[in-house]
């Protein structure tokens, strides 16, 4: 193996740990609660956590949302579907402070501001 591939295989080895160390769990990604690690298998299983952290929906719409979620696939327990549309509209309602998503390295990312309550 030429020193300049073994360099590179090196660098990819690197990045790759780097990348894995970042990573968390998805249930690390949601509030605790009752229904954290089930919210996280269920809705993590298609999509990253960072869908549902940033949304700021009523109880009605989480309801739509997690209705429309099952008909696309999603494997909900209907004696869980309650308790996890209370999970997310107590974490995620619209009562919440808006989401700001993290700034990543070497990059601004913009600042969401708040509604101004009259």
């Amino acid at each position: 193996m030429s020193r300049f591939r073994a360099f590179g295989l090196a660098l990819a080895l690197i990045g790759a740990v780097s990348v894995a160390k970042g990573a968390s769990s998805p249930s690390e990604q949601l509030p605790a609660g009752p229904m954290q690690e089930k919210a996280a298998a269920v809705c993590t299983s298609c999509h990253e956590a960072r869908i549902i952290v940033q949304q700021r929906l009523s109880k009605a719409a989480w309801a739509k949302e997690v209705d429309k979620m099952v008909k696309w696939g999603a494997e909900v327990d209907p004696a869980d579907r309650d308790a996890l549309i209370d999970y997310l509209s107590d974490n995620f309602g619209p009562d919440q402070p808006p989401y700001v998503a993290p700034k990543s390295a070497g990059a601004s990312a913009p600042k969401l501001k708040a509604k101004a309550k009259h």
